[in-house]
């Protein structure tokens, strides 16, 4: 299986995949753990490059960076451990490009979308994990935690707003679960479970 995990900043991604990944190890998956960017040796400097480089970085110059990291990670990471057998749980994946530099940044969806999907050769999630939470609340729930936010992290409302309600459209394929965020952690975790076990029982039979 492979499944990701997407929404804006702040809404909890992190803790539940942790959670999934400690409930399918118990269940005896072999599991692989990543996130975008920086699954990779390489996508730790382009991470570096994204996240904490002093200095703007030109939108279009922006997506071809994230689609750079995706591309090497699949190529590197989750095609070689979807091949051995491995279920893999990534922080974030192609749609998050689509929402943050396509909507957010004001360049064109279809053609972030086409080149995030060139640069994983289409490989396509089996399950992707939308949690949903207003902008607002998300970005009081990140300053909550007291940590330094990053270049995209210090980004006013509305470009979070933006990539939402980009999230929210593209959700409407099949592949997602759209989870309202305010609930209660244990809660959302038991959905998720729910959705995942449901997808691997259609995959063993």
């Amino acid at each position: 299986m492979f499944i990701t995990f997407e929404g804006i900043d702040g809404v909890g991604k992190s803790t539940q995949l942790e959670l999934l990944e400690t409930w399918l190890r118990d269940l005896g998956h072999d599991v692989v753990r990543t996130l975008e960017p920086g699954g990779t040796e390489l996508g730790k400097e382009i991470r570096h490059l994204l996240l904490h480089r002093k200095g703007d970085i030109s939108p279009r110059a922006e997506a071809l960076l994230y689609a750079a990291d995706r591309a090497h990670h699949v190529a590197t990471k989750i095609k070689p451990s979807l091949a051995q057998g491995k279920t893999v749980l990534s922080d974030r994946y192609f749609d998050s490009s689509v929402a943050y530099q396509g909507a957010a940044r004001d360049l064109k969806v279809d053609e972030v979308r086409d080149i995030s999907l060139w640069a994983v050769d289409n490989l396509m999630p089996d399950l992707t994990i939308l949690l949903d939470l207003a902008a607002d609340q998300a970005i009081l729930r990140r300053n909550k935690k007291g940590t330094v936010p990053d270049r995209l992290e210090r980004e006013e409302v509305a470009f979070f707003e933006s990539a939402r309600d980009e999230y929210l459209r593209r959700a409407k394929e099949a592949r997602f679960l759209v989870i309202d965020a305010n609930m209660a952690v244990d809660e959302i975790q038991e959905l998720i479970r729910t959705r995942v076990s449901q997808l691997s029982d259609s995959g063993s039979s």
